[in-house]
């Protein structure tokens, strides 16, 4: 029979050796760890069906069930019924005790921009900044007009320095040619009086020429005119 190294290329006797000795290594490794590598491997199998059961067998329902709890009080917002959209209207619950009986799924997190926009609406500007500051929306369009929502609760408690902060935020998005303008112009008014010209005037040209077909770019020329710009 032919030497099994022959047959190889690249392979020497002095190579078989070495794979033979390591092969054996790892046989005597595993016959003085069996017990803890067993253990280990148990483990990592329960935390992986434990990780299965949670999401699909709990989470997954629960998120589902938040998500049908939500429909009511979104409704009464849409309706302007703010206080049966925090708390419910007797049969169905509002969002606060959605927040904290759905803790930690998407709804319970998105609770936390309609709590923040209905405090704003009652005039608690302290609570709804708490709230809105909370939310989490990523990079969706809820997250710039949170940021706007915020800058709209610290003008009306006088800090017009946050309010730019959180308008400036709010316009951070180039491409939404809605809500941008509007927190831009926001933004120049409140510098304006912070007398800060120059920086009202950088917000109003933007929206002159990034937003021309806004409805906030048909009077901007008259706040440009008010700070010495001319067409």
């Amino acid at each position: 029979m032919a030497n099994t190294a022959r047959n190889k290329p690249g392979t020497t006797a002095a190579n078989t050796v070495e794979e033979s000795k390591a092969l054996d290594n790892l046989q005597v490794f595993y016959e003085k760890n069996k017990k803890r590598i067993s253990s280990i491997t148990t483990i990592v199998l329960v935390l992986v069906v434990g990780l299965f059961a949670y999401f699909k067998l709990y989470k997954a329902p629960l998120e589902e069930k938040a998500a049908t709890a939500m429909h009511f009080p979104q409704t009464y917002f849409a309706a302007d019924s703010v206080d049966k959209a925090l708390n419910g209207d007797g049969q169905h619950i509002g969002f606060l005790k959605i927040a904290k009986k759905f803790s930690g799924t998407k709804e319970a997190n998105l609770c936390h921009y309609y709590i923040g926009m209905c405090y704003l609406r009652k005039g608690d500007f302290k609570q709804a900044i708490k709230e809105l500051e909370d939310y989490d929306g990523g990079n969706s369009l809820t997250t710039y007009a949170a940021y706007g929502a915020i800058g709209d609760a610290y003008m009306e408690t006088g800090n017009a320095k946050k309010g730019i902060e959180y308008y400036n935020k709010a316009a951070g998005n180039k491409d939404d040619v809605l809500l941008t303008p509007i927190y831009l112009l926001r933004a120049g008014i409140a510098s304006e009086s912070l007398n800060q010209p120059e920086e009202a005037k950088k917000l109003y040209t933007r929206i002159r020429d990034e937003y021309p077909t806004s409805d906030q770019a048909r009077d901007v020329d008259k706040y440009l005119a008010r700070l010495g710009v001319l067409n």
